[in-house]
């Protein structure tokens, strides 16, 4: 299978369940006289050069991806009082009734945009789509199909504007200025000043319930603009070059809270793209660990397909040196977008994570329940454990008991949680 085939059960499902522009209007409608509307049309326009390279196929796979990472960027970051839609072509909406502010919708909107813009592999070569953002926010009493009119007409002039990427209704530039800098200075004195919290969401064995270990998560509590969450947090890091320094912030401070868990509470802490690029990140770990007092038989570091793309004879060479004093790895988001099954044989794998949009539909779909089923008979094969995230009902609990996976983490037994509640947790 090549990098560009998409798994059994056909992943366009992510693409062809997004509803319309008409029920995201009337989604809008029931916003009422709040004026706590804000929106946004992302669009592809280097999506036509990737149908004339690719054709048509690979410009649908294309798609899929970015509906993909939308998708899960919306759920991460806005929640439920949040849509999405796909609007034509290489177009999407984004819709929140949230009080939020110019600022923070703007860097929701960068920190989508990063997203999408993370290279994937098409017929074995890289690309990156860098998608442009138009953005309002909703006037009071102002109806749905009134709003996205006005958001078209903003996403059409921004396609004539060569070299911008993100356009306000009122045609003013991107809130940079004095807010940018400012909040990437805040990153800054957040990471002197250790204020960026460390949560962590729980895993658990899915043959027994026993507590199994944690994922490290990050959150910013921002004074102004609000909880930063992960994605939105590391956009703002990448604007100011400071990726691998938050990174490297996040796992020293959760190394330094799992050192007082209970043997065998394992720690998984996500490793980016940024951090291999340092080129020292294997020693950088390794002296990390030691000063930690954490077992370092009890970590394991996640990796995303996306991390390996940019050096992946480097990188595999770094996890192979950490798996040389113990270090477990496990392949993040296995199963969605462009699945690479070199990683599988060259990296030294201990498990496979099965994303959340693989898990979500088993009880009513026999589809994702054969893929389910498919990737975790693999991973056997192989020799390798199979984790599932987003788990949120019994029944999924007990279709993945049924299948084989091993470990589990999702709302059905614990949400993210702090350093303290996570070590009340385990203490029981």
């Amino acid at each position: 299978m090549n990098d560009t085939t998409l798994l059994p059960g056909d992943d366009r499902d992510v693409l062809t369940g997004l509803p319309g522009l008409e029920s995201a209007a009337l989604w809008l409608d029931g916003a009422g006289d709040t004026g706590f509307v804000q929106a946004m049309m992302v669009s592809l326009q280097r999506l036509p050069a990737v149908n004339l390279a690719y054709g048509m196929a690979g410009g649908d796979r294309v798609l899929v991806e970015v509906a993909r990472r939308l998708r899960d960027f919306v759920a991460d970051e806005l929640g439920p009082q949040a849509v999405t839609a796909r609007a034509s072509g290489g177009a999407f909406f984004v819709a929140s009734r949230s009080a939020l502010s110019r600022e923070r919708w703007q860097w929701l909107a960068e920190a989508l945009g990063r997203a999408i813009a993370r290279p994937l592999l098409i017929d074995g070569e890289k690309l990156s789509l860098a998608p442009r953002m138009a953005l309002l926010r909703g006037r009071p009493g102002e109806g749905g199909a009134a709003l996205l009119d006005r958001l078209e007409q903003v996403s059409g002039d921004l396609q004539r504007r060569s070299g911008r990427r993100v356009l306000w209704a009122d045609g003013s530039h991107p809130a940079r200025g004095r807010s940018a800098a400012s909040l990437e200075g805040d990153l800054l004195g957040a990471l002197h000043r250790d204020e960026i919290t460390v949560l962590f969401q729980p895993q658990f064995n899915v043959s027994t319930g026993a507590l199994a270990g944690a994922e490290a998560l990050a959150r910013w509590e921002h004074p102004s603009f609000g909880r930063i969450c992960a994605e939105t947090l590391f956009a703002v890091a990448d604007r100011g070059d400071h990726v691998a320094q938050l990174s490297r912030h996040i796992g020293r401070r959760a190394l330094a809270m799992a050192a007082a868990w209970p043997v065998p509470l394992r720690l998984s802490l996500n490793v980016t793209a940024e951090d291999f690029a340092v080129g020292d990140f294997a020693a950088t770990l390794r002296d990390e660990i030691a000063a930690s007092g954490f077992a370092a038989e009890r970590l394991t570091i996640e990796i995303t397909e996306q991390t390996l793309i940019t050096d992946f004879e480097a990188c595999a060479a770094a996890l192979r040196e950490l798996e040389a004093i113990g270090v477990k790895v496990a392949l993040d988001d296995f199963g969605t977008g462009f699945s690479n099954f070199r990683a599988l044989k060259a990296l030294p794998l201990d498990a496979l994570k099965l994303d959340r949009s693989l898990v979500v539909d088993t009880e009513t779909d026999p589809r994702d329940r054969a893929i389910v089923a498919a990737m975790t008979a693999m991973a056997r094969a192989l020799g390798l454990k199979v984790i599932a995230e987003g788990v949120e009902t019994e029944g999924q609990l007990a279709i993945l008991r049924a299948e084989g996976c091993d470990l589990f983490q999702g709302f059905l037994r614990a949400g993210p949680l702090s350093a303290e509640d996570f070590a009340a947790l385990a203490a029981t």
